[in-house]
């Protein structure tokens, strides 16, 4: 049985360059290297977005533009860079204001709220953060569909 799947490894390429990006982005503006940026979330450019528009891409370029599968991979693709924009952003705009609150506290010896770490502040994208991962996306399906069998 055969495993490989074009569509699969164009999305996973995606998203590898995604978050290479991401990390290197990460190490230009402050200077320091993260190894939480190769594999978290939030920065630039957004890799939900580029995941799903090459996977959408992909599918697009393989089965048709007018193919149910692209339609359906394109209404997820525009759900999920809605979601990391929208949602996901607001969580993370409250998890800032929630740990500067517990900071406060802490600073004032008002004692500990709880024994929880800190929330992940990095959960979201900016929609110029979803738009470049969607053109990297796009861009590394059409590159190797010229390349992958």
């Amino acid at each position: 049985m055969d495993l490989y799947n074009p569509i699969l490894v164009t999305a996973l390429i995606a998203w590898a360059l995604a978050q290479f990006s991401k990390t290197v982005i990460h190490w230009i503006i402050h200077r320091q290297f993260d190894v939480h940026r190769l594999f978290g979330d939030g920065g630039m450019p957004s890799s939900h977005s580029a995941i799903v528009t090459s996977a959408a891409t992909a599918i697009g370029l393989r089965h048709g533009w007018p193919s149910p599968l692209f339609a359906l991979s394109v209404i997820l693709a525009l759900i999920v860079m809605h979601d990391a924009a929208g949602v996901r952003q607001e969580t993370g705009k409250q998890a800032r204001a929630i740990n500067d609150i517990a900071e406060l506290l802490k600073s004032m010896n008002r004692g500990v709220l709880s024994q929880v770490e800190a929330l992940e502040e990095f959960v979201g994208h900016t929609g110029r953060q979803v738009f470049v991962g969607a053109l990297l996306g796009i861009l590394v399906a059409l590159i190797a569909h010229g390349f992958l069998p």
